[in-house]
């Protein structure tokens, strides 16, 4: 299909999906943006409308629109409350394919301010994200030697967003890893899944990965790891990158196709929405078998005889905005939990508005980001835990990048970590 053609079929859908908004304004209060700015060109209904004047070419396509854009977290709160049920989600995608497509008539610094090693970063790793793997064994020195804290604590690495938020390593635990093709399930065989590895979990999250392995097997799961599976592509997708995205989506459906495997299964939410998506991505060319996030699927099955050793500690629950909004299965994390004797569970306060992070979101737009975190935060301080939960690495990542700031060793980490290490082994 020629460029002109996959335009004219853009603009098109986007102006259907968005002439179904009939502008009542109740995503307004759910919209983190609005509440920041309390500007209607910062709500679901203002952007909507600024994308419909863009589309019908009634607005420019400028910098000031691109900024409305930019600002938007795709949270997707807008489309639990919305009467009309629009899908915002795809709205704000295709809004930012049109500014993608039109990029050199707008100041590309203004538009996204990437520096060359973001770029660089995202070609060859995240794309590429094999490679991470290569990467862990220089990162555990790096981290367990002290010297990247000492780094940080000395200024001597620039500051930036991206730097800045080094510091959540500093509090990881990184387990060293090969991955394996297969890992065989304990005693009686229940089934086979695979699990999705992703590109930043793989370098940064191997506990969650490997405490997922860990609870499938004993639950009687054979778990395969296909070394051809690459990043969801959701930074692209979100991005207006789409033939980006769909080739990383083809490469997924190709590592995991023709296995027999029940379901894919991952462990960051937001992967599994971009995963979930790939079949209206590529005209239902999408994987044949479900796509579980690892928390929807825990809560699917009985445990049988496996056992939790008690905890007595008081754990806020975060709920990501991809596992809330989309998938509509944050539930899943507090049931999943309370097998766990003598837990304390309390819901972190604001759980209806994003952290923050949103993929790449917190090094993009900076301020907005840290205003977001300034209140779950401070939402967290209320709630006396010494720990926090949630269910997917870029929120992780955000969070406790924040209280380490704030000098709080609070440990910040995935629900199945939490499960795998109080279960009791066979």
């Amino acid at each position: 299909m020629k460029n002109s053609d996959q335009s004219y079929y853009l603009i098109k859908e986007l102006l259907a999906e968005a002439d179904r908004c009939v502008a009542c304004g109740l995503c307004l209060p759910h919209c983190p943006t609005y509440h920041l700015t309390h500007s209607e060109a910062d709500s679901p209904r203002g952007r909507i409308a600024l994308m419909s004047g863009v589309a019908n070419k009634h607005i420019p396509l400028n910098e000031r629109f691109v900024q409305h854009m930019d600002r938007c977290l795709t949270c997707r709160a807008c489309e639990r409350v919305c009467p009309s049920n629009v899908a915002y989600g795809r709205l704000i995608d295709n809004a930012r394919v049109m500014i993608h497509e039109n990029s050199s008539f707008i100041q590309k610094e203004n538009q996204s301010g990437k520096s060359w090693l973001r770029d660089l970063l995202e070609q060859e790793l995240v794309v590429k994200s094999a490679r991470f793997d290569m990467l862990r064994p220089a990162l555990r020195l790096l981290v367990g030697s002290g010297l990247l804290s000492l780094l940080l604590r000395l200024n001597v690495l620039k500051r930036s967003a991206l730097t800045q938020s080094l510091l959540f390593l500093t509090t990881r635990n990184l387990p060293g890893q090969i991955w394996r093709d297969s890992y065989p399930a304990k005693g009686s065989l229940r089934g086979e899944v695979a699990l999705f590895l992703g590109c930043i979990a793989r370098l940064i999250d191997t506990e969650t990965l490997l405490s997922t392995i860990s609870i499938l097997n004993q639950l009687g799961y054979t778990v395969h790891v296909p070394n051809a599976q690459t990043c969801c592509g959701a930074l692209y997708q979100h991005s207006g990158q789409v033939d980006a995205a769909m080739s990383l989506a083809q490469q997924n459906i190709r590592a995991f196709e023709g296995m027999n495997i029940q379901a894919v299964i991952s462990t960051a939410s937001g992967c599994s929405v971009q995963l979930t998506e790939y079949s209206s991505q590529l005209e239902d060319a999408g994987f044949s078998v479900p796509v579980m996030d690892i928390s929807q699927f825990l809560d699917a099955w009985e445990w049988g005889e496996i056992s939790f050793a008690p905890l007595s500690r008081k754990i806020a629950v975060h709920e990501p905005c991809t596992l809330r909004n989309t998938l509509c299965a944050s539930g899943c994390l507090y049931s999943v939990l309370q097998h766990i004797p003598g837990i304390e569970m309390v819901e972190l306060p604001g759980n209806d508005r994003c952290c923050g992070a949103a993929g790449t979101y917190f090094l993009d737009q900076p301020e907005f980001a840290e205003a977001l975190l300034a209140e779950k935060l401070q939402a967290f301080e209320q709630t006396g835990a010494d720990c926090l939960v949630t269910a997917n690495i870029g929120c992780a990542l955000h969070i406790a990048n924040g209280l380490a700031r704030k000098g709080r060793n609070i440990e910040v980490l995935h629900p199945v970590t939490l499960l795998a290490r109080q279960m009791r082994i066979k």
